[in-house]
């Protein structure tokens, strides 16, 4: 296939820095900063074109909006299990690659097709479901104040490094029942990974990190995610529970902080999303959607790889190389400029198929609740620099800002001991847990890939002061207690905290509550769907925060 002339101005444009039989870098800065211009370009070569992930892994790129419903829909044609990669196979990939971590086979729901992946993913379903949605409202809700709280009074801050990047972490913590303690480890293992620096490491040290969150479940079961994995009908291994971790783990972290920011970033500077309430607009419901669709924060991914040689809209993708979905350049396909996408969910970012994301609700709920209390908080934010100059980090596969620098009027934080800094139990720490990683009986399942060694301990990567200080002194994890515990009474207020009830600590409701409204599918609508009226739009910035999302919580 001949290779289109890049337009001027693309960061593809010098052709010449990559190997034409690898196609364009999607790895460097320049595709970071403008990744429209370089979709724009591959739309030349068709429904997919050829790139390259990192150095020497070379892959097809799904640009078509319905080219990427054919190949995710389509287990038959184009498998999830990176075994069939060729050129990992021969020998072709550095057993050091930056992708390896994020692209090589792991014993997980995202990697397996068939009655593998349904096992795998019928218990991700199922713990997923017991997770109580007013409960997780009221920790994002907790885990929020306490880091705003730590820079209000300051009138600046860096919103990924002192909140969006420390909020999922928080969360998860509580939700996987996982001791604070942990928080940096996991925190440099996964941004290692995504960003690709020193990956083979960082993922080392998240499987350390989640092996002794697995035996310190083992010992200790709570009403968390991870122990309703263990305890489900499947019987996963030890191993699997560690893969499963990794993948939820991984879907949860960097794609949320994305999502929070990049929504962010919209709300303060698209004046469409700062309309009076008089109007009638929902900036940060119109805000999620619009990210979806334009900035999703994993930009490229779903990687399959063909079975057997495949054609794909005019384009020949052999079997056994890697296939990536652009679900950003799929959802701004030309061919669906024309439709109407205010209220419209028909995206790609949470994938389609039977790997569409199985946690979109509460996704789409940490983000919603992080930004209303943020904006709740600080009506007067503003960017501290123009929206054209935010840098971005580079990498193939996310859509992530690397400084979100804001400022607004000094806020004396709420004074401690009231309710809002009232703090959970903390779980005893990875030494009580009885056996731990590393111990006889208990070896390490190892790096995914075909070859590589067991992961052993390494230090833990520093993620910052503001981040390890968050971790400190922010809420920890509730006290262990068995699943069936939790319909018991209500514990005993400790003194100055008011005494639990639903959606405080323990994600066990004990009494039904309606779920959250499903997700419209990620799928273009039926010809009868009526999409939501548009929102008005204002001809200036609005600060009345604080009012519009007191109004959005009590409609």
């Amino acid at each position: 296939m001949t290779h289109p002339a890049p337009p001027p101005g693309c960061p593809a444009h010098n052709a010449d820095d990559a190997p034409a039989a690898f196609g364009f870098p999607l790895y460097d800065k320049e595709f970071a900063t403008d990744p429209d211009a370089v979709y724009a370009h591959l739309r030349q070569y068709g429904a997919a074109a050829p790139v390259e992930l990192y150095p020497g892994v070379r892959a097809t790129l799904v640009t078509s909006y319905a080219a990427a419903l054919d190949v995710l829909r389509t287990p038959e044609t184009f498998s999830k299990d990176p075994r069939r990669w060729k050129d990992l196979n021969r020998g072709v990939i550095a057993p050091d690659s930056p992708a390896l971590p994020m692209m090589a086979y792991r014993p997980n729901a995202l990697f397996t097709d068939g009655a593998d992946h349904a096992r795998l993913r019928g218990a991700i379903n199922d713990s997923l479901e017991q997770v109580d949605p007013v409960a997780l409202r009221g920790y994002v809700e907790r885990s929020a104040d306490v880091l705003i709280d730590r820079f209000a009074a300051l009138g600046e801050a860096d919103l990924v490094r002192d909140y969006a990047r420390t909020l999922p972490l928080l969360v998860f913590n509580e939700l996987f029942g996982s001791p604070a303690e942990f928080g940096d480890r996991l925190v440099a293992g996964m941004s290692g990974i995504f960003d690709g620096v020193d990956a083979e490491r960082a993922n080392q040290e998240l499987t350390a990190c989640l092996l002794e969150l697995v035996a310190l479940k083992r010992s200790r079961p709570g009403p968390d995610i991870t122990s309703w994995l263990m305890s489900h009908p499947s019987r996963l291994t030890d191993e699997e529970m560690l893969h499963q971790l990794v993948l939820l783990m991984g879907a949860g972290t960097e794609p949320q902080l994305n999502l929070i920011t990049n929504a962010l970033r919209l709300l303060l500077s698209d004046d469409r999303f700062a309309g009076s309430l008089a109007g009638g607009s929902l900036p940060v419901d119109d805000a999620l959607d619009e990210v979806l669709w334009t900035d999703p924060p994993m930009a490229n991914y779903a990687v399959h790889f063909p079975v057997r040689d495949a054609e794909l809209g005019g384009v020949t993708l052999p079997a056994g190389d890697p296939v990536v979905i652009s679900f950003s350049a799929a959802n701004n396909d030309p061919a669906l400029a024309a439709e109407h996408r205010t209220g419209n969910r028909a995206h790609l970012a949470w994938s389609a198929g039977p790997h569409t994301c199985p946690a979109q609700s509460p996704a789409r709920l940490i983000a919603t609740v992080a930004v209303e209390k943020l904006l709740d908080r600080l009506p007067d934010l503003e960017l501290a620099v123009p929206a054209g100059q935010l840098p971005w980090r580079p990498g193939p596969f996310h859509r992530a800002l690397a400084a979100l620098p804001v400022r607004f009027p000094p806020v004396t934080p709420a004074p401690a001991g009231s309710p809002r800094h009232a703090a959970p139990q903390q779980y005893p720490g990875p030494q009580q847990a009885g056996p731990q990683y590393g111990a006889p009986g208990h070896p390490a399942p190892g790096f995914p890939a075909p070859g590589h060694p067991a992961p052993q301990h390494a230090a833990p990567h520093q993620a910052g002061p503001d981040a390890a200080d968050a971790y400190r002194t922010a809420p920890s994890t509730a006290a262990p207690h068995s699943a069936a515990a939790s319909t018991a009474a209500p514990r005993t207020a400790a003194p100055g905290r008011p005494a639990e009830t639903p959606g405080e600590t323990s994600w066990q409701p004990r009494q039904p509550l309606p779920p959250l409204p499903a997700p419209t599918p990620s799928t273009r609508p039926a010809a009868t769907s009526t999409a939501r009226p548009p929102a008005s739009t204002g001809t200036g910035r609005s600060r009345r925060w604080s009012s519009l999302v007191a109004w959005l919580r009590g409609r």
